[in-house]
């Protein structure tokens, strides 16, 4: 796959996304076009961003093709989590230096692959171009397919260097390289009718293992995990699912748009965080699998969950009721979580808008209510002048801002990839509710906002 400008022209113009629907000319929103420049933040590269979306895989090796710092940067900050094969935790890289920029890394690269091969065994190897490799033109397609041939074994080009943009477009070329190489390539042993895959969930913290068990209950087989805790094997055979669900993430929304179009398989986007949003995925699974049966014995199943739910929340809500707390986080997040936050009794009094689409600021509108605060963009300065105006009892945010809810001396809860915890599904909803009452009853507030015994 070359990264030719008409491909990376494709993908910053998605036509599935909000961005992109309805506006033209001077209305179209700029981030659809505008590409990385030199020495910007982008908050994470387009070689991160399809790093992110591969590497869950978790049978595959994951080799990064440039300089040992690209690899070691960012290899382990993300808490996907598996329940088998541990190579994706192995990091790989061919530690390209001096020479091999003036005399080329193809060779260098083809000896890696042989020797990740003869080592480990796995059942894919993933190649990664980073910016240095681009640039000075190794042919990577090449080399992985001589290697393939060679070994036996598939290697897969991701040609996603960094500077051709931000991370979300770079989960967009890790999808693209999966359709053009990975889905399609081999059958399942069977099929029914309730077969789903689940696009752009990558069990952070393993919040999948607490939704799966729910569309066992049903009746329901994920077929594919697209691609927290996936095997290899199970994302080429995902083009026989009869229905792709988005999970809160719009960076993969390609891959579902070309499924739908090369395969006929339908998409929705839904959210498993919030008893609301996660009684409304199922159902709406149900509804689009068309079956009566299994809509009835979803109703059934909602109506127990629930209600042990409710039980299980009751000492939590009671603490939560009427605590206000800032959002901080960007995509979809922004109004997933204020939904999970409703359902405890919390107030969201703010939130960020970062990368959301119209979609996500109109449902953030809704959620929030006239009185509600949308920050479109924001730093620590910001940040603490709107905990100190709206009188928050707490921050939820990246782990990067934590040391802004320090400095406004409130408590801090982590909701990003880097995090820890589950809070998806039914079981993370109490998850998410232990993790907030032990974070805002933490007897160390108390003692830090007590002036010091100097003043």
């Amino acid at each position: 796959m070359k990264v030719k400008q008409s491909k990376i022209n494709e993908l910053l113009s998605e036509s599935g996304c909000e961005h992109n629907q309805k506006k033209q000319g001077e209305k179209k929103n700029k981030s659809c076009t505008q590409q990385a420049q030199p020495g910007a933040a982008q908050g994470g590269c387009a070689f991160d961003g399809a790093m992110i979306a591969l590497v869950p895989i978790t049978d595959a090796a994951h080799l990064v093709h440039g300089p040992i710092a690209c690899a070691g940067n960012s290899w382990g900050s993300r808490g996907s989590l598996s329940s088998g094969p541990m190579l994706y935790k192995t990091g790989f890289t061919t530690d390209v230096g001096e020479n091999d920029v003036i005399f080329g890394g193809e060779k260098k690269l083809y000896k890696a692959i042989l020797e990740v091969n003869q080592n480990y065994n796995p059942a894919a190897i993933f190649v990664y171009a980073t910016c240095v490799t681009a640039l000075i033109g190794d042919d990577i397609d090449a080399v992985c397919k001589v290697a393939a041939q060679k070994i036996g074994t598939p290697v897969i080009p991701v040609i996603a260097p960094g500077f051709i943009g931000s991370k979300n477009l770079g989960n967009r070329f890790g999808g693209e390289a999966l359709l053009e190489y990975v889905v399609g390539t081999a059958e399942p042993e069977y099929t029914t009718p309730y077969d789903i895959n689940l696009i752009g969930e990558y069990n952070i913290a393993g919040e999948m293992w607490g939704v799966l068990p729910l569309f066992e209950k049903l009746g329901i087989r994920v077929l594919s995990k697209i691609t927290g805790d996936a095997r290899y094997q199970e994302v080429r055979y995902a083009h026989r699912a009869k229905l792709n669900v988005m999970i809160c993430s719009r960076a993969l929304l390609n891959m579902a748009r070309k499924m739908e179009e090369r395969y006929g398989i339908p998409y929705i986007e839904e959210s498993f965080y919030g008893i609301n949003d996660i009684n409304r995925c199922l159902r709406t699974v149900a509804a689009k699998l068309g079956d009566a049966d299994l809509q009835e014995r979803t109703e059934k199943l909602i109506v127990e969950e629930t209600a042990a739910l409710d039980i299980a929340l009751a000492p939590y809500r009671e603490k939560l009721k009427g605590k206000r707390i800032v959002l901080y986080t960007g995509g979809v997040k922004s109004w997933s979580i204020i939904s999970a936050a409703k359902d405890l009794g919390i107030e969201v009094v703010a939130t960020s808008t970062r990368k959301s689409t119209e979609e996500d600021k109109a449902k953030i509108k809704n959620l929030l209510g006239n009185d509600g605060i949308m920050l479109e963009k924001g730093n620590a300065s910001e940040l603490l002048k709107l905990i100190a105006e709206t009188n928050a009892d707490m921050l939820i945010a990246g782990g990067r801002n934590q040391y802004t809810a320090l400095k406004a001396r409130i408590p801090f809860l982590d909701i990003n990839q880097e995090r820890h915890h589950p809070y998806a599904g039914y079981v993370g909803m109490v998850e998410m509710a232990r993790e907030l009452t032990e974070a805002l009853y933490s007897p160390v507030w108390e003692q830090i906002r007590k002036p010091a015994p100097w003043e």
